[in-house]
């Protein structure tokens, strides 16, 4: 587990849709990775070799996959946005993930289109 950062710049509000998000999943060398959590989108670029192509995080690159974070899940299907189903305990960890993120990559957006029963939590 990688430790927290103390050279973070501070984070940003830059609009992206969620099909402009999917322009960063690390399959275009040119361009960086970005993986979203509840909305808040924060560059991953530097562990490509986590969230890269083929790698194992790969599935959360270029979207929003809160609810298959919250549920410790790598299935395709789960790695969505709406998180709104998520037990207590699923949100728990889901708030741990988000937490350990934006204490280790900067973040550099915000999605501007997540679904409306996820917006409004």
């Amino acid at each position: 587990m990688q430790p927290p950062r103390t050279d973070l710049d501070p984070p940003k509000s830059d609009p992206y849709t969620l099909e402009q998000l999917k322009e960063y999943d690390g399959s275009k060398p040119d361009k960086p990775i970005y993986v979203s959590i509840k909305g808040d989108i924060f560059d991953v670029t530097r562990k490509a070799d986590v969230y890269g192509p083929g790698k194992s995080y790969n599935l959360f690159a270029g979207k929003d996959g809160s609810k298959g974070l919250g549920m410790s899940s790598l299935k395709p299907e789960d790695a969505i946005p709406d998180y709104s189903t998520l037990q207590e305990n699923d949100r728990k960890v889901l708030d741990d993930w988000h937490s350990y993120f934006s204490k280790r990559y900067n973040v550099i957006g915000r999605v501007s289109d997540l679904p409306p029963v996820v917006a409004n939590l």
